[in-house]
């Protein structure tokens, strides 16, 4: 089978994309975004998981409460995308893949910083009545609930706050696990990000990393990482964010490629297996390399995939079978 054919034939989720806010342009029409409808339905791209991101700000009640309404605003937005026939709204993993058989595109969510969440301990099972389907813990700089991988100085970070999770951070991976959402560990400190893979209760995913045994970067995550990921059933999905994949002196420009991707999904998959390595763009949050700029050329990256030697099978656990799975248990384990 050829490489057009199998990517075809791929149910192809891309884990996570950034959407404007506020005022975001219509997805039904050819925009100046990495990723609109249009475009998924060129690159054969089914499914994205649209973002509801709350950047890091004053945490005190006023900031914590304009950050929720945020969310939860864009979490309503993101779900009126799609119209139920040719665009489904899906929550769960069998939704997603009736609508892959189906033929329809697929809209799903999450949000992105638990700085939304305050110290609330019911905003979890709020969002996942909104349809979401995982929290990232924290973005850049520190919150009530982890140490962030990249601190903020303007926000008068230090290196670190909690020691990884917070107590308040262990109560929240509780109430994730209990509403049916994922723990994503992307942006996290290493400290707790592996503190989060033993609380939860379901696997952790790092929607949006790379390798940090080949591009030392803080948002990449190590081999002891890793290795953790697969002891808990986890995952670690490849973004095509080029400061990721490859370091470059400042000032010049990063020539990150899919094959860079392959680069890392090849050390992730020899280094844990290929049941616990993803893919994800990060698109219109600073993802994009050559071959793959936006989502119009998502057959380029299932091509660089196939010509490493990836089959049809395994090209289909790396682009959603193994969310997919990770996805499943949380829905088992909620309640």
């Amino acid at each position: 089978m050829q490489a057009g054919a199998i990517h075809a034939a791929t149910l192809c989720l891309d884990a996570h994309v950034d959407i404007h806010w506020p005022d975001p342009p219509d997805p039904l029409a050819e925009t100046t975004m990495r990723v609109d409808f249009p475009k998924m339905a060129r690159g054969g791209l089914d499914a994205a998981i649209f973002i509801a991101y709350l950047p890091q700000g004053r945490r005190d009640e006023a900031g914590h409460a304009a950050a929720a309404e945020r969310a939860e605003a864009m979490l309503r937005h993101i779900r009126a995308r799609a119209d139920g026939t040719r665009r489904r709204f899906c929550a769960t993993a069998a939704e997603l893949e009736a609508c892959f058989a189906a033929g329809a595109q697929a809209v799903m969510s999450a949000v992105e910083n638990g700085y939304a969440m305050g110290r609330d301990l019911g905003a979890p099972a709020r969002w996942r009545a909104l349809g979401a389907c995982y929290l990232t813990l924290t973005h850049d700089g520190h919150n009530d609930l982890a140490d962030s991988a990249r601190p903020r100085a303007p926000l008068g970070d230090a290196a670190e706050e909690h020691g990884g999770l917070s107590p308040l951070g262990r109560d929240a991976i509780g109430a994730l696990n209990r509403a049916g959402l994922l723990v994503d560990v992307s942006h996290v400190s290493k400290r707790g990000m592996m503190q989060a893979a033993e609380v939860s209760r379901t696997p952790v995913v790092a929607t949006h990393t790379a390798c940090r045994a080949l591009a030392d970067h803080p948002r990449c995550i190590d081999d002891e990482q890793l290795d953790v990921l697969r002891a808990v059933g986890g995952l670690a999905q490849v973004t095509a964010v080029p400061a990721f994949l490859k370091r470059v002196p400042e000032g010049q420009k990063n020539p990150s490629s899919v094959e860079d991707m392959a680069d890392h999904v090849d050390h992730a998959v020899g280094r844990i297996g290929i049941e616990h390595v993803g893919l994800s763009s990060d698109f219109d949050g600073g993802g994009g390399v050559e071959g793959w700029q936006d989502a119009s050329e998502t057959g380029g990256l299932s091509a660089a995939l196939l010509r490493r030697g990836y089959g049809a099978r395994e090209l289909g656990l790396l682009w959603s079978g193994n969310f997919l799975r990770l996805l499943r248990r949380a829905e088992t384990a909620a309640g």
